[in-house]
């Protein structure tokens, strides 16, 4: 029997794909079938007219489901002797076979769902777990591909009469929608406290939206985890919240009802708002009015997010207000994703608990961005993105593993030209974090049918990640390649632009192992795929107490004061008086404990206690550098748009480096307000990496230049160093984190590179 066959690869599965294709198959008459499989879709038809063939796949481009997305489409001529006799066209169960196709990420309940919940005549009215193929969860709920029921944690619910036939009918949305349940058959919610059930189903949600108004803590479970919840608008419960979390100061991302509790907000916030990944998207503070003076404190921007799945849209409706909604976690571990470990771990920080009986089996937590003035900008990949791949420019022979940094965690599999960065696994340090990155890994190589042929790990030899690398070359018996922290940056901005030419990279973080063992944070390289060569940038300055440093920016003050200021200890006494200052200085001129380190991140420290805008200690990563931008922000350079003509503050460029010296004593001596001091250290620090890097790419004959590391999520140093090197072909990142939440891409590339 004569026919075609189509391979159709991307994310075409539990997407509705397969009864979009039933749909058009039966419009135009055409007989076969259509299955799953590890490949992605097949599907295959008798006899087809040329011109009824191409139409057919003409619809099935240009008319896809919400979610899904064709990345290839192979067609070939076939004759088969046993086929079945098609007398229509059917759609055929899954198989299993080597993996090649997408899994869908967690998506945002679709509009027909919503309008289900809220219509009293719906046999789903108020069911919190209401999904379709255009929406619910995927990534957070599978075990294995392919992704059906069985391979979920819906597993644990069998059907009931309606939602099976919805399941079985190919015209309806609910067509094979894997999470398919109802309020008889599917899982449930109940409202407890440390010690027992207090109310179920919809009583729940009335009960939980009361007691949010009182003023109490809820710990919520989610898609990716659970949430701590509380009125966003009660500056007494949100401190409340800070004290039993040890937050102090961290801002808190809020969930409103819905647009209408937002004011002037662009058509890019409004698409990433309303997006089906529904992340927290970062807006000025004026954006969001009637939120207590502690959610964002010393910040221009808040976190927002609309709710993203029923139950969310359930309690926002019933409570009509702005609800704190941050990630439950005890101190330095990761989000809860169970009941019984809920009420264990969270205790001390919740007052109730509002659970579900449907297993969270991967952790996603929620994905940050914002509407930068150069486009979207990702802070944090997970929910909602997370396993999207990337296609990249290259056809590679190995299975190349990246294992990423320690901080802000992922790992990234690279596959033939194929790369899927991991959901943000968070800071190694902690045991629990660590067992879930080696968790995830074997979880992944699993779904994704995945052996790797080469391992990538970052240079820093003290790394958990690293040594997680190690492990698993031992236990392949396959070789690993070291890969330079700063290099992996660089080079992760040019996989995500297809970018193969060589280029200037800046990269700007806290810390990073470089060239030689020195440790870098403030570089300007020279990227040409596997090879790095560090041309210049920051002076090395000491770094007393070692990772105390990065927690306690007195410290740093201190070493670039002694360093690069002359009578330094007049402003160290003047500072520092209430600190051992003198005991620092000892041992940093003895070098006890002080190693030399380049950091950008370390300078914006320094800086910010310097004007005075910092506490002693630090309560979070990049506290001090965003309170930093955040007063450079305010100021007449800004604010009047005054010009920068006569700012007296310079960092030229000696021997390659930016002259912290001449920086320092002029910056000192500037008397201005704070907020015009705070620009004038943004201004002078683009000011010379601009000049360092123009000259680098003019003698290596450069076109592009990539700006990347943590520090670039700083807007306003982004902006400056844009708007200087405006010649240039200026890259950074939107996709992926700048942080190191994108360094495992770059990671791959160069291993990738490496073993051509």
């Amino acid at each position: 029997m004569k026919g075609i066959e189509l391979r159709i690869k991307g994310k075409v599965q539990g997407v509705g794909f397969r009864p979009f294709v039933w749909l058009i198959a039966n419009e135009y008459g055409l007989k076969g079938d259509v299955n799953n499989d590890g490949q992605g879709v097949l599907i295959r038809f008798i006899e087809p007219e040329e011109k009824t063939l191409t139409a057919f796949l003409q619809d099935l481009q240009t008319k896809l489901p919400p979610l899904a997305l064709i990345t290839d489409i192979q067609q070939q001529e076939k004759y088969w002797e046993n086929l079945p006799h098609f007398s229509e066209f059917v759609i055929r169960e899954s198989e299993n076979n080597d993996m090649d196709t997408q899994i869908v990420p967690d998506a945002a309940t679709c509009s027909a769902c919503i309008a289900d919940l809220f219509d009293t005549q719906n046999r789903r009215y108020h069911y919190p777990f209401t999904n379709c193929t255009h929406c619910g969860p995927r990534f957070t709920i599978i075990k294995k591909i392919p992704y059906d029921r069985k391979n979920t944690s819906m597993s644990d619910f069998p059907f009931c009469p309606d939602c099976e036939h919805e399941y079985k009918n190919p015209a309806d949305r609910r067509f094979h929608a894997q999470p398919n349940a109802c309020n008889v058959c599917g899982p449930h919610i109940w409202l407890q406290d440390q010690y027992q059930q207090l109310s179920i189903h919809e009583n729940a949600l009335k009960q939980t939206a009361d007691l949010l108004k009182k003023g109490k803590i809820i710990a919520i479970k989610g898609i990716g985890g659970f949430h701590l919840a509380c009125d966003a608008q009660a500056f007494h419960t949100v401190q409340l919240l800070r004290e039993r979390k040890h937050r102090p100061s961290k801002p808190l991302a809020v969930i409103v009802p819905s647009l209408d509790f937002l004011q002037n907000l662009t058509p890019a916030e409004i698409k990433l708002l309303t997006s089906t990944a529904a992340p927290i998207v970062l807006l000025n503070k004026y954006k969001v009015p009637n939120l207590a003076e502690n959610i964002a404190p010393n910040l221009n921007e808040i976190g927002i997010m609309l709710p993203s799945n029923p139950l969310q849209h359930l309690l926002l409706r019933e409570i009509n207000q702005p609800l704190v909604m941050t990630s439950a976690n005890p101190s330095g571990e990761p989000p809860v994703l169970d009941n019984q470990n809920a009420v264990k771990k969270l205790s001390h920080l919740a007052d109730f608990y509002l659970c579900h009986n449907r297993d969270i089996l991967q952790r996603a937590d929620d994905s940050l961005v914002r509407v930068a003035f150069d486009g979207v900008e990702t802070l944090r990949r997970a929910r909602g993105y997370v396993p999207d791949e990337i296609v990249l420019n290259t056809q590679n022979e190995k299975n190349i593993l990246a294992l990423g940094s320690d901080l802000k965690n992922t790992f990234c599999l690279l596959k033939q030209n194929k790369a899927i960065v991991s959901q943000h696994i968070g800071d190694t340090a902690n045991e629990l974090i660590q067992q879930q990155l080696e968790n995830n890994i074997d979880l992944f190589c699993q779904i994704y049918q995945f052996k790797p042929d080469l391992i990538a790990i970052d240079a820093h030899t003290g790394y958990f990640s690293s040594k997680v690398g190690k492990n698993l070359a031992k236990k392949f018996s396959i070789p690993y390649v070291t890969v330079l922290h700063h290099h992996a940056h660089i080079t992760a901005v040019l996989a995500e632009h297809h970018c193969k030419e060589k280029a200037i990279g800046i990269a700007l973080d806290g810390i990073g192992m470089g060239a030689n063992g020195q440790l870098w944070g403030g570089e300007c390289l020279l990227i040409e795929g596997e090879t790095c060569q560090h041309l210049g940038g920051l002076p090395a300055v000491a770094l007393p107490g070692g990772d105390l440093a990065a927690t306690q920016p007195w410290r740093n003050w201190i070493a670039h004061l002694q360093q690069f200021v002359p009578h330094w200890q007049t402003f160290a006494t003047k500072t520092c008086s209430h600190l051992p200052w003198e005991p620092l200085t000892n041992a940093i001129q003895r070098k006890l404990n002080s190693p030399l380190i380049s950091s950008a991140g370390r300078l914006f420290d320094a800086v910010a206690y310097g004007l005075g805008i910092t506490e002693t200690k630090l309560s979070w990563e990049g506290e001090a550098a965003c309170h930093l931008e955040a007063l450079a922000t305010q100021s007449d350079f800004i604010k009047e748009n005054k010009s920068t003509m006569n700012i007296p503050v310079k960092m030229a460029i000696k021997d390659n480096q930016l002259d912290l010296s001449t920086f320092w004593q002029s910056w000192l001596a500037y008397d201005t307000s704070k907020a015009n001091k705070a620009f004038a250290f943004h201004y002078a620090l683009a000011q010379g990496f601009s000049e360092l890097a123009r000259k680098q790419a003019l003698y290596h004959h450069c076109k592009t230049i990539v700006l990347s590391g943590g520090v670039m999520h700083n807007q306003l140093l982004r902006k400056l160093l844009k708007e200087n090197l405006a010649e240039f072909n200026v890259l950074s990142a939107h996709q992926y984190p700048m942080g190191d939440g994108g360094l495992s891409l770059g990671q791959t590339m160069i291993a990738a590179n490496l073993s051509d």
